[in-house]
């Protein structure tokens, strides 16, 4: 566990992590030790408040299923209270942490299933050169129209377009 030298943040392990959670998270409601145990006796995750100081004070080891009482009576996810407090205790953060790494590795399986499709494709066509062009136009012409409609969906009609319906909205 930390000394009272060990810098906040990243920096800590999980477990560290955990322990000035709990603190943080317990002080934020404006309980006491004994009003968080009771809340997790209350909850079925027995435990006195001395376990609850000496776990905030790296005193003692927090195990799994403790974090999990935790947790649940804190009303926060496990991922959070076991992150870094610093972001953990802002909790928006940590859905919008996840939310960028999770499309990140949708965008690598999706750049790893085109990679493997146009390897498969290329393959092909080098065994069919008669229909090569042809189909590198279709491939072109596909992703140029999914593209459009991608940037259409996102950022709505250009402005000229923007334009030609009011001239056409003044004329009815």
């Amino acid at each position: 566990m930390p000394d009272e030298d060990t810098p906040q943040g990243v920096l800590l392990s999980g477990e560290a992590n955990v322990a000035v959670r709990i603190k943080l998270e317990r002080e934020a409601r404006g309980w006491s030790t004994n009003a968080l145990s009771d809340r997790l006796n209350e909850a079925g995750h027995e435990m006195n408040p001395s376990a609850v100081w000496r776990i905030e004070n790296g005193k003692r080891r927090i195990n799994l299923d403790e974090a999990i009482g935790f947790a649940e009576v804190f009303g926060i996810d496990l991922r959070n209270l076991v992150g870094p407090p610093q972001l953990a205790a802002q909790a928006r953060a940590m859905e919008l942490i996840d939310v960028v790494v999770d499309a990140f590795r949708e965008t690598q399986r999706a750049n790893a299933a085109y990679t493997q499709a146009r390897d498969a494709l290329d393959a092909y066509l080098a065994e069919h050169p008669d229909i090569r062009e042809e189909a590198d136009v279709m491939v072109s012409n596909a992703m140029a129209e999914a593209s459009a409609k991608h940037l259409l969906e996102a950022y709505g009609p250009p402005p000229t377009q923007h334009l030609d319906e009011a001239d056409t909205s003044d004329e009815a």
